[in-house]
């Protein structure tokens, strides 16, 4: 896979930063799974214990000829509180760091480009991470696309 068709971002649960960026015309796909941490092969219950180090991300392949990397920036932003340290809403922990990691110079230098221009909208100091990407772990399929496997089981 090209990279520069690779983005990864952490936003708090990976459920809900996956299916906000599902909606979006030009994402051909999204899995979630986990990145930035020291454990091999971690799964769920490794992450959630706060011992490997990972952020819980979505992962996303898109077509730059229909949404900019810039586009998702801004979903990224708007999705999520980036003055929270490890932490949205309910979820506490590392694991749910507002995180960046990039797949690319450009990405890189687009993602701390909008985090300046960020700035402004917040009282708080921005602690989201801008990192280059590492080894990224395949979160196992219960928790893929969970959000739409979930809408499937409400009652009439």
């Amino acid at each position: 896979m090209d990279a520069s068709l690779l983005a990864t971002f952490g936003a708090g649960c990976f459920w809900g930063t996956e299916n906000a960026f599902r909606q979006l015309k030009g994402v051909s796909s999204t899995s979630v799974g986990y990145m930035g941490g020291h454990f091999e092969n971690p799964c769920y219950l490794d992450v959630l214990s706060r011992i490997t180090g990972h952020a819980e991300v979505a992962q996303i392949q898109y077509d730059p000829s229909l949404i900019t990397y810039g586009t998702l920036l801004e979903t990224f932003w708007h999705m999520h509180d980036p003055t929270s340290l490890n932490r949205q809403g309910a979820d506490r922990g590392e694991q749910y760091r507002s995180v960046i990691f990039y797949h690319t110079d450009q990405q890189q230098q687009l993602a701390q480009q909008s985090k300046r221009a960020m700035t402004s909208n917040y009282s708080q100091p921005i602690v989201t991470q801008i990192v280059a990407a590492s080894a990224y772990w395949l979160a196992t399929e219960e928790h893929q696309q969970y959000f739409e496997k979930k809408s499937f089981k409400k009652s009439p």
